[in-house]
């Protein structure tokens, strides 16, 4: 089995080639600029074509969240023109699209986890974009999956570990927002997710349960709760170590509104597909491996 994924320097890339390396029943081909740029729609077919894949990763996304308020044009050509051409592509080529969305896609103002049959309503360009996302991939290929995922980490890029880790080598206090929830979620689960899921698509040749998915950590926190498990995690092997102090959104302010529920059910991947581990073992692993040593 073959997957194209776009998005070379994603941390959902970075993690599928590393899944994939050393094992003989699948490969893995990460495929970005400039050979296929989602700002330059042109370019999407010739690349995937050259990659011939089995099944497209569509993983590439503008996801500079303040900075879409002020790129709006360029976050929408990215998010939902380029996604909709990968989509369109894969389906020229006779595959299915795995397309990676977000929880920004929601307010926030549920009480409780969001299912994938909820209401969207998006806070801020972001959102809006990767919900025009959304929908140009389900009109363009009918064999599609849409995996919305949430607080996005890795060994890999830039992310909320890494600067929480930052921070604490500096610093012996952090303030970190306590009042908006969700489910970090590590990239190297959503790699080995989204293996399994390609895996029911090969084997099962009239898989029909195409549609929305919500893949997430299990279990939930605020950011204040993710940073203080970063950090006591972080110390109890030797790394650095801050105090946490709880701050409100208020507090914080950005250009871009968040959700402050943006919570994510994850049962109908689980029951479908596979289960995700709980995000606090998930984090763990990836603190150990950025810890030197």
């Amino acid at each position: 089995m073959r997957l194209a994924v776009t998005g070379r320097e994603g941390q959902v890339a970075a993690s599928l080639v590393e899944a994939a390396r050393g094992r003989d029943d699948v490969e893995v081909v990460a495929v970005g600029r400039p050979a296929l740029d989602l700002a330059r729609p042109d370019t999407v077919f010739a690349a995937l074509e050259a990659a011939r894949p089995d099944i497209v990763v569509s993983a590439a996304a503008y996801t500079a969240v303040d900075q879409a308020e002020d790129e709006k044009d360029l976050a929408f050509a990215v998010n939902a023109t380029g996604a909709g051409k990968v989509a369109e592509a894969a389906a020229r080529l006779g595959v299915p699209v795995i397309h990676l969305s977000t929880d920004y896609v929601f307010d926030g103002t549920k009480n409780g986890a969001y299912v994938e049959t909820d209401p969207t309503a998006p806070l801020g360009v972001y959102g809006a974009s990767k919900l025009a996302g959304e929908e140009a991939v389900a009109a363009a290929n009918p064999r599609h999956l849409i995996l919305r995922t949430a607080w996005v980490y890795s060994p890999f890029g830039r992310n909320f570990v890494k600067t929480m880790l930052r921070l604490a080598a500096d610093r012996d206090e952090i303030s970190v927002v306590a009042d908006q929830w969700g489910n970090p979620t590590s990239a190297l689960d959503i790699a080995d997710a989204i293996l399994h899921a390609a895996a029911k698509l090969r084997d099962d040749r009239n898989f029909a349960a195409f549609g929305v998915y919500h893949l997430a950590g299990e279990g939930d926190t605020n950011w204040s709760g993710f940073a203080r498990h970063i950090l006591d995690t972080s110390r109890a092997f030797g790394g650095p170590h801050a105090s946490v102090r709880d701050i409100a959104t208020a507090d914080y302010p950005t250009k871009a509104r968040r959700p402050q529920n943006s919570r994510l059910l994850t049962e109908k991947f689980a029951s479908t597909f596979s289960e995700i581990p709980e995000w606090q073992r998930s984090a763990e692993a990836v603190v150990r491996r950025l810890l030197p040593g």
